[in-house]
This record gives C-alpha cells, sequence and structure tokens, in this order.
C-alpha cells in the first residue's frame, strides 16, 4: 500500500515562524512562516516521497474536553500577530501545493489527525506524523510513526523518525499507556494537572505494575512512595477526567485516501504575491518542467 505524510498544521507553523528570521513582502506584510513553510514541505517530500499529504489545522475550539475542564489550554498564550496574518496565505498555498487541509470547527485538530491516521493504517497505508506532540505517541504502532522536526536548540539532528521503540525509549511506556501516562503526571502545554509531586519514573513505575489509570487507582494502597497512596484515592475523579483529556478520539469522520494534483498556476500566482522568489524559482524548475514532458 501507500507511505501518507499527516502534518500538524499549527505545530509546523509556529516552528517555520520561529525558525526563519523576520521577512516581510515590500509592504511590509510578514511572509517568515510562508518561507519557512513551503521549504519544509519541499524537504518533507523529497525525504518521504509520499504518495499523498494531508495537513490539519486547528479552526478553534475543543467543545469535549472544554466542558470536562474549563481551564483546559487557557494558559497559551495568543498566537503572535505576524504569525496570524500569515495563516489564511499558509493554507492558500498548502492547497495549492496539492495537499488537502483538514479543519473542523469545535474539534481538535490532533483528534482529526488521529483519527485519519488509523483509518489509513487499519487500510494497509504507511503513516507517518509530522508533529513534535507528544500525544500522538499513544497512537504509534506497525503501521505508524512520527517524524519529529529538527528542535530548536539542534537544527542540525534534521528530521527524526519515532517508532514504538522509540516511544518505549522516550516516555518509559508503551504506547497504548501514553494517555494514562499523561494523565498522572499531567500536561502543562495542555493545562492539565496530574498528581502533584508525582513525576515520570514514578508513573512509569506505577504503569508498569498496574497497567493503567484504573488500575493505579484500583491498587492506591499498594503505592509506593506511601505519601501519594491518599492523594491518588482523594483525586481517583480527576485521573479518570485526566484521561477523558489526554485520550486521543479516534471516532472522527475521515477523508477518502485518494491522491490531489498541484495546482501550479495558482501556486506561481500566490508566490509572486508574497515575493516569494526563490520558492518561486523552485516551483517553476519542479513543476513548470514537468508540464512540458
Amino acid at each position: 500500500m501507500a507511505k501518507w505524510l499527516l502534518i500538524d498544521g499549527f505545530n509546523l507553523a509556529y516552528r517555520c515562524f520561529f525558525a526563519v528570521p523576520e521577512l516581510t513582502r515590500a509592504d511590509g506584510f510578514p511572509t517568515n512562516a510562508l518561507h519557512g513553510w513551503v521549504k519544509s514541505l519541499w524537504r518533507l517530500a523529497d525525504q518521504e516521497k509520499p504518495y499523498a499529504t494531508l495537513v490539519f489545522f486547528d479552526l478553534g475550539g475543543a467543545q469535549e474536553r472544554l466542558a470536562l475542564h474549563p481551564q483546559y489550554k487557557a494558559q497559551r498564550e495568543e498566537m503572535p500577530e505576524a504569525l496570524r496574518k500569515q495563516i489564511e496565505p499558509l493554507k492558500a498555498l498548502t492547497r495549492a501545493m496539492g495537499y488537502v487541509g483538514i479543519e473542523v470547527d469545535g474539534v481538535e485538530s490532533d483528534d482529526l489527525l488521529a483519527s485519519q491516521a488509523v483509518a489509513l493504517a487499519g487500510q494497509g497505508h504507511d503513516v507517518l506524523i509530522v508533529s513534535a506532540d507528544k500525544d500522538f505517541a499513544q497512537i504509534v504502532g506497525e503501521r505508524i510513526n512520527i517524524l519529529l522536526p529538527p528542535p530548536s536548540a539542534n537544527p542540525k539532528l534534521g528530521w527524526r523518525l519515532m517508532d514504538k521503540a522509540g516511544v518505549i525509549e522516550k516516555f518509559g511506556v508503551s504506547p497504548r499507556q501514553i494517555a494514562d501516562y499523561l494523565a498522572i503526571v499531567g500536561d502543562s502545554s495542555d493545562n492539565i494537572p496530574g498528581i502533584s509531586g508525582v513525576g515520570p519514573k514514578t508513573a512509569v513505575k506505577w504503569l508498569g505494575q498496574f497497567g493503567n489509570v484504573e488500575g493505579v487507582i484500583e491498587h492506591a494502597s499498594e503505592l509506593a512512595p506511601e505519601r501519594f497512596r491518599d492523594a491518588v484515592r482523594d483525586q481517583a475523579d480527576d485521573l479518570r477526567r485526566n484521561l477523558k483529556l489526554t485520550t486521543l478520539n479516534l471516532t472522527l469522520p475521515t477523508v477518502a485516501a485518494e491522491q490531489t494534483c498541484v495546482d501550479v498556476d495558482r501556486l506561481l500566482a500566490l508566490l509572486e504575491g508574497f515575493e516569494m522568489k526563490g520558492s518561486l524559482n523552485e516551483a517553476r524548475m519542479r513543476y513548470c518542467q514537468l508540464e512540458l514532458l
């Protein structure tokens, strides 16, 4: 079957925005994220040679999780204005490059991406998830792996593959235990509080002994260190809520597994309009020569 790239749109867009020095069009419109975005997508295409690429964006809102925990992601800062201005152009470039953009109001893109990944894997396809979001580690398996972007502090490391063994090496638990692990230790990026004082090593130990959150709760009287026993008993409902927050929803609608084509004229017009001369020249080399064959 085919290889698919599923891209966590905002995760990559933020990285492009902060990785590329400030660039603007002649009229002052910011273009740094656009430059980084186009080059990143081309680099991924050249490196991985996927059959097709899907890009997932958030439209805002996480209704089910906010109903459970009103402070979910409440600590996050507003998107920088210069990046906000580039989001719609970025989506337009994505579509012109032949990549399907997927977004649903009130539904988190992580859930949309995860549902699509599991559906494609179930059809026999291989899936690479392009994201640094640790939530996706819970669906890594035989046909689903994560492609981690180069770290900002050491970009020379390049893109790195995380498979099941990599998940276990990084977190100390299997993919099927990642949601339980995050429920116990908490997830500061999503403003999910864990059991105060319980760190990764303790959570890994408990899950190794008792399997999952319910097992930890059921065996609260046996937990070590003993000082956490009352906390786990008292916060059992919070742990169950956390597990609902950290578990990806894999039941959402998916798109058909079909390849799409580059809209060359539209892409060239966009690149020219944003004064992206280097990318414009590369696009002509990549696509216009093909049209002449």
